[in-house]
């Protein structure tokens, strides 16, 4: 063998050389990652409160959609399943005209101090707008389900509607419901496109998990993209194990 090439013949100055010979010699190994985990704490906060949002507005329009008929009924069923097959862009295209510094919602706010867009409440409502497709259709077959016979009993019984609501619809049909809260949050969990429209992609801000996903892929940072990448299928997948055991209860 030829002798050692020199390190200014390598292109690496010697001192830096001495220093990664000297770390390796006294045992400290290769460099640990730095893991940055705002974005996963932020991500089950907005998927959290989006999942809330979406049960308290897309339960009792399911309600309303599966027990009335009225004119415009179908041309709102489709408004409200939209987001699930229209690009994300164009959705947060449009919000952002509605959220913005210039758009009717956003001028309102800002005369009250409020600012929505490229906030993480931005990104609440972004997650919320992406999942109350898969809430609203999945509630909406379980009160289909419900036998509308029960609830005529308790209507000659001098129930009122609203009674009728808590006391007979949701109970029945809570299987459903909880199966589209689920799949919501999962959805508001992962959301990207309507978020990086309304929110942006803010570092300690708004930068959610499938933005810090991104962001590590784009600078090569593969190790750390695989350590999110993994923790988000681990979270997804406990949330549909634990769905599968809560269908399977009977009360």
């Amino acid at each position: 063998m030829g002798p050692r090439p020199s390190t200014k013949a390598q292109g690496v100055p010697s001192h830096v050389e001495g220093r990664e010979r000297s770390g390796v010699e006294r045992g400290e190994g290769p460099p640990r990652l730095k893991m940055d985990w705002f974005p996963v704490w932020l991500s089950l906060r907005v998927a959290l409160l989006a999942s809330v949002i979406t049960v308290i507005v897309g339960v009792p329009l399911a309600w309303l959609l599966a027990r009335r008929r009225f004119p415009g009924r179908d041309l709102i069923s489709a408004a409200l399943l939209s987001p699930l097959v229209l690009p994300p862009t164009v959705l947060g295209y449009y919000l952002l005209m509605l959220i913005g510094a210039r758009g009717p919602i956003g001028r309102t706010l800002a005369g009250w101090n409020i600012e929505l867009a490229f906030t993480w409440r931005a990104a609440v409502l972004a997650a919320a707008v992406g999942s109350f497709p898969l809430l609203i259709k999945t509630a909406q077959s379980g009160f289909e389900s419900v036998d509308r016979r029960l609830e005529q009993a308790a209507q000659t019984l001098g129930h009122s509607e609203l009674s009728i609501f808590w006391t007979i619809s949701v109970p029945l049909a809570w299987r459903a419901i909880l199966a589209g809260t689920v799949l919501a949050f999962c959805r508001a969990f992962g959301d990207f496109g309507i978020t990086l429209m309304v929110a942006g992609n803010i570092p300690g801000r708004t930068q959610t998990l499938p933005l810090a996903i991104y962001d590590h892929v784009q600078a090569n940072q593969l190790d750390q993209a695989n350590i999110l990448s993994l923790l988000s299928i681990g979270i997804v997948l406990t949330l549909m194990l634990a769905l599968g055991r809560a269908a399977r209860l009977r009360f």
